[in-house]
């Protein structure tokens, strides 16, 4: 069987390490490698984590980049499938590792499977249904032929919970080396153009998820929208994310009604509101001055 990494960027993680530490523990897939990258905690999650028999490697809080570290640690590991886990990201049965690296290997042409994400026990309505509308419980591999129907969804990945075929990650030039966030998007995109596949596997599953204040959602989206202003070629052969946006205005609507929260209404529509708005302002930082990039941004050191 093939050699597996865990890959696991961590920055004061105590908080989810007293849930996530039992949970790799009682994992049935034991990786070969463990290797965390920690970006300058200033609690006890580096101790801990060596601890556990993790590998640790440091890296400057001010030169984290979300495609940049995810890059450096596939080039630190030697494995042929690497499994990336964020801090937050708790698997939810003792087979989630095992069942994910089963995935990505099941057929030759798959580069990357990622899992189903599960609300966190305390998740909020809103969280909670943006789960279940990205990570349905129906598995699917998706490739190029299929973006005439899933447009943007084709290459949508989410490296929160993701194993990749190391080979075809070397294959399409590895992680970008600097972006401001959405990377898997990224690497899943280069991977299908490049012939390969991408995997659903809504057997593998975490629980992970979050609860954005209205400006937080914002900020976020402005940093999604710099990234596909940037990477336009997204657009051209994948389609725009605009009429996935609307399906899930819809949808959120419904489940505020149906959770018998008919005055939520108003705050989904201001909270698309507010995402569209910043969705746009990300498209336009070229125009905009670095102070205000900073202040819009969920990642103001990005913007050096």
């Amino acid at each position: 069987m093939s050699r597996t990494a865990l890959i696991l960027p961590v920055r004061n993680a105590g908080r989810h390490l007293d849930r996530l530490l039992p949970a790799l523990a009682a994992q049935s897939l034991r990786p070969d490698e463990w290797l965390v990258l920690d970006s300058e905690s200033s609690d006890d999650s580096k101790a801990r984590l060596l601890a556990a028999g993790a590998s640790v490697v440091s890296v400057r809080a001010a030169d984290f980049n979300h495609g940049g570290t995810r890059r450096l640690a596939s080039e630190l590991c030697r494995a042929e499938v690497l499994i990336y886990l964020t801090q937050d990201a708790i698997p939810a049965d003792p087979d989630a590792l095992r069942r994910l690296r089963d995935a990505v290997l099941a057929e030759d042409d798959i580069g990357v499977a990622y899992g189903r994400q599960l609300p966190q026990p305390d998740a909020g309505l809103l969280g909670a249904h943006a789960r279940r509308f990205n990570y349905p419980p129906l598995s699917r591999t998706k490739r190029l032929a299929d973006a005439a129907e899933l447009g943007i969804k084709t290459c949508f990945s989410s490296d929160s919970f993701a194993a990749y075929r190391h080979a075809a990650l070397k294959a399409v030039g590895g992680f970008p080396a600097d972006v401001i966030g959405t990377e898997d998007a990224h690497v899943a995109g280069r991977m299908l153009l490049a012939g390969w596949a991408v995997r659903y596997e809504a057997d593998a599953r975490v629980h992970h998820s979050h609860d954005y204040g209205l400006l937080e959602e914002m900020r976020r989206y402005f940093d999604i929208g710099v990234f596909y202003g940037r990477e336009r070629w997204i657009a051209e052969h994948f389609g725009r994310a605009g009429g996935e946006g609307r399906r899930f205005l819809r949808s959120e609507l419904a489940a505020v009604r149906g959770a018998g929260q008919p005055w939520r209404q108003p705050e989904v529509l201001l909270r698309s509101a507010l995402k569209l708005t910043g969705y746009r302002l990300g498209h336009a930082e070229r125009w905009l001055p670095p102070a205000l990039k900073r202040r819009l941004s969920l990642f103001p050191g990005y913007w050096k």
